[in-house]
């Protein structure tokens, strides 16, 4: 399948299948961000004009020191930043950015985004069964998965667990190429790499590129910005683009970057790395490096105040004149290279115009396995042997100080109802503070698999008494989970999401009903948004509904509207959790 990209100037990107090899093309993408202080705003522009074009079976990489835009080109050329400062036209085989195009393209971020508790099969064979088409079935999903495993060399750490800040597991070349397991599994036409090799030894990053190498070799179109590559990695790549504070100084083949620059009167005076030299070239450094004739006159004619110590002239000097050495000798030229339209066929126009997404799973589907998943990655938490331990221990003590309780006596009925409400403030308390963690912790998991389209985002002994009890707590653990996910998913903040939770629990805990009787009728309203309050009313009436018909002033009915408050608080906390992760700025289309 051979794609190529146009990225022109009016900022959109499109791709397409084509059986020729003819060029690739893009041309003069601009990028500005707003700048908003105390009393006015500055535009400030990313990128300025960049040209360039990939063939099929290319691998093209985007060099240049931090902050000359590497990342944001990268964004852009991948469909990740779509806003109105976008300026330039950025397409694929002549035709715009589409939902449809998105599903085939492949973007491995910075970051290695995994969840640690998961085996390296199992990270792949749930991206699979989530990013796959619908039409295949699970075997055959699961399949392509442990091809992609041995494609990547990854057969040996398969059932090794990812790992993590607190958990040992996999090599950082292997995160890194589960990273890129990730995304090829879905046979992307279209990779993009944010510095694949960033952390890695010189070997593990020499493998790394090789790999993506062997990618494009099949017909696949790569781009990847790399910071400092060495000698050898810098000779993997067939075309390059060197960027300098937004402006291209250089589009060609990586092969011919030296020629041209020698061209220009920048040639090396010693041995060294292609890439330092180009990087030195890009900050502006000339040591060790001649001086072009044009640009010695330039700097003697303004005296020596535009003179550094050494006599070189300053990065801001040597800046504008590779800009204007690319501009005058070679851009016009790579521009009409470009102008030529593609030939393609109405049915590949309108199949890569089409705006209709294609989901790899149906919304059950998607639930059924996010559930999975989530189980798999949480249960070394909420099953650990500490957790088990802190219930058990705190069932034991309870049972102990209760052991004597008797429910025919005024005294034993008051001992009763404490322990009552301990289980409503226990299992309310303590669902909240493991659920806050959950969207903060997983932000980025979200984020990156939203912007790849993977998902939607949408003590009586009577048995019957225990087990109506059970399902009581059961209600409230659930309503406090609910508060909990919506705190953490509408702060994304560790540690105010902590500090809010635990004003609200202690607030829901105080007028919880057992403490205070008679609450003011202006803050009366409290009790009745607090789970504490209508657990423990209900677990009094399915004590005590049959023996008397009021306890501590609580009438024992049937319980029908605690049930439904907590019913209520079980949907309502949730589905303003949805609302908050709906705002967040995932930098992708919703």
């Amino acid at each position: 399948m051979f794609i190529y990209y146009v990225f022109s100037s009016f900022g959109q990107m499109r791709t397409c299948k084509v059986t020729s090899t003819k060029e690739r093309r893009f041309t003069d993408v601009t990028y500005k961000v707003i700048i908003k202080g105390m009393t006015s705003c500055e535009e400030r522009a990313i990128l300025n004009g960049i040209t360039g074009a990939v063939n099929p079976g290319e691998v093209l990489a985007l060099m240049g020191p931090s902050g000359s835009g590497k990342t944001t080109l990268l964004n852009l050329l991948g469909g990740r930043l779509i806003q109105s400062t976008v300026g330039g036209s950025i397409t694929y085989n002549d035709q715009p950015y589409s939902k449809f195009l998105k599903s085939r393209i492949g973007f491995v971020t910075q970051d290695d985004v995994l969840f640690p508790h998961l085996t390296v099969k199992e990270t792949l064979m749930y991206a699979a069964r989530l990013r796959l088409p619908k039409v295949l079935t699970r075997q055959q999903k699961e399949k392509r998965a442990v091809d992609v495993i041995y494609e990547l060399g990854l057969e040996r750490c398969q059932d090794t667990m990812i790992g993590g800040s607190f958990v040992r597991g996999v090599s950082g070349g292997e995160r890194k190429r589960v990273c890129i397991g990730n995304e090829i599994i879905i046979n992307p036409s279209l990779l993009f790499l944010d510095e694949p090799t960033s952390g890695l030894d010189s070997t593990t990053a020499l493998r790394t590129i090789q790999t993506l190498q062997d990618i494009a070799e099949v017909g696949k179109t790569v781009i990847t910005t790399i910071h400092q590559p060495s000698s050898r990695l810098f000779h993997k790549f067939d075309k390059l683009i060197l960027l300098g504070k937004g402006s291209l100084l250089y589009f060609g083949k990586a092969s011919e970057a030296i020629v041209y620059f020698s061209s220009i009167g920048c040639s090396p005076l010693i041995a060294m790395n292609p890439a330092e030299f180009l990087l030195d070239l890009a900050n502006g450094n000339l040591t060790d490096i001649s001086v072009p004739s044009e640009l010695e006159d330039k700097v003697q004619m303004e005296n020596s105040e535009t003179e550094t110590g050494n006599g070189k002239p300053p990065p801001a000097v040597v800046h504008e004149y590779l800009v204007e050495a690319y501009e005058s000798r070679v851009a016009d030229t790579e521009k009409k290279k470009l102008m030529a339209p593609l030939p393609l066929d109405d049915e590949l126009k309108s199949k890569v115009s089409s705006s209709k997404r294609q989901w790899g799973a149906s919304w059950w589907q998607q639930y059924c396995i996010l559930f999975c998943r989530g189980i798999k990655e949480r249960k070394h938490d909420y099953f650990s042997w500490l957790r088990i331990t802190q219930v058990l221990s705190t069932a034991i003590i309870l049972g102990l100080l209760w052991w004597q309780s008797d429910s025919k006596t005024i005294r034993g009925r008051q001992d009763q109802a404490g322990l009552l409400f301990f289980i409503a403030v226990f299992w309310g308390f303590f669902p909240v503070f493991t659920a806050i963690f959950t969207f903060p912790q997983e932000r980025a998991m979200l984020g990156k698999e939203r912007a790849a389209d993977m998902y939607r985002l949408r003590l009586r002994l009577s048995a019957s008494h225990f087990f109506l009890s059970m399902l009581t707590v059961f209600l409230c653990i659930v309503a406090a989970q609910g508060l909990g996910l919506a705190i953490g998913a509408t702060l994304m903040d560790l540690k105010r999401a902590t500090t809010l939770a635990s004003v609200t629990v202690m607030t829901f805990m105080l007028a919880g009903g057992y403490f205070v009787k008679k609450v003011p009728v202006f803050i009366s309203w409290i009790r009745y948004m607090s789970f504490n309050y209508h657990t423990y009313k209900l677990l009094l009436k399915v004590q005590y509904q049959d023996i008397m018909p009021t306890v501590n002033g609580i009438k024992t009915d049937s319980g029908l509207k605690e049930v439904g408050a907590l019913v209520a608080m079980i949907f309502g906390y949730r589905f303003l959790a949805y609302l908050s992760l709906r705002k967040m700025q995932l930098h992708c289309e919703a």
